[in-house]
């Protein structure tokens, strides 16, 4: 059995797809969220928003909720023993690789693919998420790949800045900013939001089609521990670790008198800060145990009102 990842979906017998968002199982169960559930008759599987995911659970399938006592929070937790499905990101790119595809938008998402390979990416690095993952792709559906290591992952940042730079693959045009900002529902405005991406180096536009490049580091160290909740907060501080900056979650270690780091949930301040840089962020305090305090931000999908965003240069 492949391993259960972040960004793989889960599959129930009644049809809900659940997207993984956190490697450490609970009581038997993995941490997810509420993508898809499937329509009665076609089986097609349709895109639930978090009010409607939310609804969906509390509504019909009360079971899938789950109080995480590592996070403090409720969240969707499939059980083990109701997993009917395994949809891994790594066999679906392998999938698409060795196989033949008449769909459009699916031989679009072959040539990206082997233009990464072709430049050193290694195949088995790769994964597919998002709609492409389990086929609920539609014409405007982007492209959402995932690398598995954290040298692959600056290798394939590194080739997208290249090929941006030379014409190969083009930036995000005007438009494809405002839509990616707006669905975030980022607390930054429009021009914070896109000088914080456009460093990163983590999506682009392929034949015209948005892609979006995700880190999943299997082996990271699973040492979030058990925590109560404080109340929310901001604060200001040096970024002293950035290197699991784009993990998920994201991690950034702080000189602070108080607060040991900042932890993301939420992909849109993943990679956001680097090493020497100065930042202000709002989210959750936490304190564990041990005494050690962190900043939570991603409490939820689109996490309101809570951002990270840079103040300073590096050095």
């Amino acid at each position: 059995m492949l391993a259960l990842l972040p960004r793989d979906f889960l599959e129930t017998a009644e049809g809900l797809i659940f997207a993984i968002v956190d490697p450490v199982p609970e009581d038997g169960k993995q941490l997810c969220w509420l993508r898809y559930a499937r329509e009665v008759g076609s089986g097609r599987p349709e895109k639930l928003d978090t009010a409607g995911a939310i609804a969906c659970l509390r509504e019909r399938f009360p079971r899938y909720l789950h109080h995480s006592p590592r996070l403090d929070a409720q969240v969707h937790a499939v059980p083990h023993a109701a997993i009917v499905r395994h949809h891994s990101a790594v066999a679906r790119c392998g999938a698409l690789l060795s196989g033949s595809v008449s769909d459009p938008l699916e031989a679009r998402l072959v040539r990206l693919l082997k233009y990464f390979v072709a430049r050193g990416v290694p195949a088995a690095e790769l994964g597919v998420t998002g709609s492409l993952l389990i086929g609920a792709q539609t014409a405007s559906s982007d492209f959402d790949l995932v690398a598995y290591s954290r040298p692959g992952f600056a290798r394939l940042r590194g080739l997208v800045a290249a090929a941006q730079a030379s014409g190969e693959i083009r930036a995000l045009d005007k438009a494809a900013w405002l839509e990616a900002w707006a669905r975030r529902g980022c607390a930054l405005g429009f021009d914070e939001y896109v000088w914080h991406e456009r460093r990163k180096h983590n999506k682009g536009l392929f034949e015209g089609t948005k892609f979006d490049l995700a880190l999943v580091v299997p082996d990271a160290p699973a040492d979030i521990a058990i925590a109560r909740k404080l109340g929310p907060t901001e604060l200001r501080a040096a970024v002293t670790d950035d290197t699991a900056a784009y993990d998920c979650p994201a991690r950034y270690r702080l000189d602070h008198a108080e607060v040991g780091e900042i932890v993301v949930f939420t992909h849109t301040y993943v990679g956001q800060a680097l090493r020497g840089e100065t930042v202000q962020a709002a989210g959750n305090l936490e304190e564990d145990a041990a005494g050690r305090r962190r900043l939570v931000i991603g409490s939820s999908r689109e996490a309101p009102g809570e951002y990270l965003r840079v103040l300073g240069p590096r050095g």
